[in-house]
């Protein structure tokens, strides 16, 4: 007897997936090959001096830029609510010159610096590239996931920039995105046309320990967001309970009917959630109860295939309950899987070389669920890059600890994100310069977002 299985199984999506990756030469998907797989760029990029420049430049910022990390983790502001920390930043950016605007693209916490523009280096508008900032911290446990060091490289990096533009060509942008623990700053930005005119763009994130992350990674899990409310009818729970209808065993019953669709998903997929409002008294039987679920996994297709899943378990609850379900998908932007840009990638790694750092190798196919992020958004719409470094801290203790935020007003984070400024302005440089780079990452982009090669 045979099976047979729906185009839209998330196994069929997920081995169409590794079977395309496997037959695709390595310089286009991102996979290595023979003559990528060594982890090092094969192109030019902007001229030594260039790089120098921008690195001296990026060490005189120190002080201003550990500053900054300092003030935004003794300040800590949540999503949206970020009105200190960005003026903060373009107070800083405009103490150099910058002309920075806060409350940019519609959202009152954006900061966008004016772009600056540099002699053309082709027929048609100039290349542009943007670096990319985050400044929001986390409810009670401030700046966890260091976003106050994101915020001091992409300053530190578009300040570098700023420096060598003239001589390179091309136009920059500083982008400061609101909200990415919780609300898209990215995507509303995007939404609002803000990347429309960007060619690439580049930001970085602080991680674990000492390291950097791997040449071809970490890419992230995409994510969207489901809650729940269940209405039923209230009846008192010793007198008449056969009076009532328990919104409570609809939001357990959809609990554990997703605890058990666990078992069943794919490697890279991972659902949690957590139950909102589980009624009042004890005595009464709960007339409303409330649950919210993430579920994220790698690809677009298969988090589609995984919502739907879950969504149809939410309904079968109520159903079996008697109650009614109110179902709320994408009460937030959703967050797309992260496609880091692997020859941009291959250039970060290689300035991070030149700062002393070890870059270890993996292959952009080896994939397994974590966090999101909603500059995945980004790279699905430009080539982009969300590179880590490890900030010098214990090695357990990770972002979103509370003991992370003080490992970001150390001295071995401020060394971090000095030399990520340098790497992330010097890849943005390389970019900006190297017309076969760019034709590259580009090649990149269209195969392995739109599976096409021009």
């Amino acid at each position: 007897m045979t099976t047979s299985v729906s185009p839209t199984d998330p196994l069929n999506i997920y081995f169409a997936f590794d079977a395309a990756q496997e037959a695709a030469p390595g310089a286009v998907s991102g996979a290595p090959d023979d003559d990528h797989g060594d982890g090092v760029s094969h192109f030019a990029g902007a001229p030594e001096q260039i790089q120098r420049r921008i690195a001296d430049h990026v060490e005189s910022l120190r002080p201003e830029l550990e500053a900054l990390a300092r003030d935004l983790h003794d300040h800590p502001e949540t999503a949206f609510r970020e009105h200190r920390s960005a003026r903060a930043i373009a107070d800083l950016l405009r103490s150099h010159g910058v002309d920075a605007e806060v409350g940019a693209f519609g959202l009152d916490t954006a900061v966008h610096a004016g772009d600056t523009a540099g002699k053309g280096t082709e027929q048609d508008a100039p290349p542009h590239f943007a670096i990319v900032a985050e400044y929001d911290a986390l409810p009670e446990v401030g700046h966890a996931c260091g976003h106050n060091i994101i915020a001091g490289v992409a300053v530190g990096a578009y300040l570098a920039l700023r420096e060598v533009i003239v001589d390179i060509g091309g136009r920059i942008s500083f982008i400061g995105a609101p909200a990415e623990e919780s609300g898209g700053g990215k995507e509303l930005i995007l939404r609002a046309g803000g990347f429309d005119d960007v060619d690439a763009a580049g930001m970085v994130h602080p991680g674990v320990g000492d390291g950097a992350s791997p040449v071809y990674g970490p890419g992230t899990s995409g994510v969207r967001r489901i809650a729940v409310t269940y209405r039923g009818r209230a009846a008192h729970a010793a007198m008449s309970p056969y009076l009532g209808l328990n919104a409570l065993d609809a939001v357990v019953t959809a609990y554990q009917s997703v605890a058990q669709l666990r078992q069943h998903i794919l490697p890279v997929d991972r659902i949690h959630g957590v139950i909102t409002n589980g009624g009042s008294a004890a005595n009464v039987v709960p007339e409303t109860a409330s649950a919210v679920f993430l579920i994220r996994s790698t690809e677009i297709e298969t988090l589609d295939v995984l919502t739907e899943r879950v969504a149809e378990i939410l309904r079968a609850a109520a159903l079996s309950t008697g109650t009614t379900a109110e179902i709320d998908l994408d009460f937030e932007p959703a967050y797309l899987p992260l496609k880091n840009n692997v020859e941009l990638i291959k250039r970060w790694s290689d300035h991070l070389r030149d700062r002393g750092r070890t870059v270890p190798l993996r292959s952009a196919r080896l994939r397994q669920g974590g966090p999101s992020t909603d500059m995945g958004n980004v790279s699905q719409f430009i080539p982009a890059i969300h590179p880590s470094l490890g900030l010098g801290g214990a090695p357990d203790v990770s972002p979103h600890n509370a003991a992370f935020a003080d490992t970001t007003v150390q001295p071995a984070a401020t060394d971090a994100l000095v030399d990520a400024a340098v790497s992330l302005s010097g890849t943005a440089a390389d970019y900006l310069a190297d017309a076969g780079l760019r034709a590259a990452v580009r090649r990149e982009f269209d195969y392995r977002i739109h599976g096409r090669v021009n």
